[in-house]
């Protein structure tokens, strides 16, 4: 682990005018970053400390592509223009830090930023006496419905994966399907041969033999495990539109929760024609970085599931008003919580799951046993179901000694997980 803290500090640039003479005394003192990796992937952790003994918020800034690029953000920008501000308006201070850049977001600076701004919601429930969930609203509900990832060769091997994932309390569950021969998003490699393929990112990827082997495996896991138990798909924005609707259509007797990234980003204009291609719920959003990329679909009724990051959208505070947009255009949440998401960025998804009318249902990781060590009062699902924190703020802490065991690898360790090609050998999307 590396730790990072901001220099002294300076005069507050642009300082809030209805402080001035304030006798308010709660003040930022510092703002440091962690990185670390007990989950096997680089996480970014930014506490925020304050001129009270004891007081501090943490925040997740994790992206595991560009750790190192996120922590200058923070240490070097973000973290020196906070010192000296009173943690509790959070509004006002992430609207400055948002602005500070000019050529404001992206997914670096969103991710930073919002290290920050979840961290100040932590604050703010340490002072409030209150976990975050009822700073946020209170309940709608007593937790959050969890899903888990299962993955195999063929029909049997994964509806007995389900059926064990459903024995254990989970009603909802992703199913990804290993295509022969292709460099398949979500399964584990066939063997050693194929795990070192992965590693060099020598293999490829073929959206033809996706498309004529994933749909009957699905329609066949449907039909082993019955319709007491909800099943998701991730296509993982590898198709073309074209593909995307052909994968529509092939799916409908699947019976799918929702099928996730049928599109990238860039295609998030065809949605409407997916739409229309077939009545399989649609997700999308965990490589949003902006919360008014979400408007467009949620104004033309051609999503079902908003799969928000917090982290890449900058925190709760932009976050909280992207949910409530959702409840008011009838879209329900699927946040993203894979390991790369830090059990501190897990707790802010389950703040706002049981506090949202909007609420669909919560991706969760599997937590190692380091990672539990180095994040004491993580969430763990308990029979498939993730229930919030009672303790002030985001209930979660950091261990600062058990972290350093865990140093993160060298950036470009973890980028290759990213890097694709096609059978032609062009790049293709992950």
């Amino acid at each position: 682990m590396t730790a990072h803290a901001t220099p002294a500090p300076t005069p507050v640039l642009a300082p809030a005018p209805w402080l001035h003479g304030s006798s308010r005394r709660l003040r930022v003192t510092a703002v440091r970053t962690f990185l670390c990796a007990p989950q096997g992937c680089p996480y970014v952790i930014v506490r925020v400390e304050t001129n009270e003994p004891g007081l501090y918020g943490l925040g997740c800034a994790s992206d595991p592509q560009r750790t190192v690029a996120i922590r200058s953000v923070v240490d070097d920008y973000l973290g020196p223009m906070l010192a000296g501000r009173d943690p509790s308006d959070i509004e006002d201070v992430h609207r400055l830090l948002l602005n500070s850049g000019y050529w404001r977001g992206g997914s670096i600076a969103n991710n930073a930023l919002a290290g920050i701004d979840v961290a100040l919601w932590d604050i703010k429930g340490k002072v409030a006496g209150m976990p975050l969930h009822a700073l946020l609203g209170g309940r709608a509900r007593e937790y959050a419905d969890a899903y888990t990832h299962v993955d195999g060769d063929d029909a049997a091997e994964i509806a007995e994966a389900v059926l064990a994932a459903h024995e254990r309390g989970y009603r909802h569950v992703r199913v990804q399907v290993a295509v022969p021969g292709t460099d398949t998003y979500g399964t584990a490699p066939a063997d050693a041969a194929e795990a070192e393929r992965r590693r060099l990112r020598a293999g490829s990827w073929d959206s033809t033999s996706y498309l004529r082997h994933v749909p009957g495996v699905l329609v066949d896991v449907r039909e082993r495990v019955g319709a007491g138990v909800e099943l998701l798909h991730d296509a993982h924005e590898r198709l073309t539109p074209s593909q995307a609707r052909q994968l529509v259509r092939a799916v409908e007797d699947a019976g799918l929760y929702f099928l996730e990234d049928a599109l990238a980003p860039e295609d998030a204009a065809h949605f409407a024609q997916l739409r229309a291609a077939g009545s399989v719920p649609l997700a999308v959003g965990e490589l949003y970085s902006e919360i008014g990329q979400y408007l467009p679909l949620l104004e033309q009724r051609v999503i079902d599931f908003a799969r928000i990051r917090i982290p890449t959208l900058g925190g709760l505070t932009p976050t909280r008003k992207l949910v409530a947009a959702c409840e008011l255009f009838g879209v329900r949440t699927a946040p993203h919580g894979p390991g790369d998401v830090s059990p501190v960025g897990q707790a802010a998804n389950v703040a706002l799951d049981v506090s949202s009318p909007a609420f669909g249902v919560q991706e969760a990781a599997r937590f190692t046993d380091a990672t539990l060590e180095v994040f004491p009062g993580a969430p763990v699902p308990e029979g498939g179901k993730l229930y919030p924190s009672d303790r002030p703020g985001l209930g979660v802490d950091f261990d600062e000694s058990a972290a350093r065991r865990h140093p993160v690898t060298a950036p470009l360790e973890h980028d290759r997980w990213a890097l694709l090609r096609a059978t032609d050998g062009s790049a293709h999307r992950p």
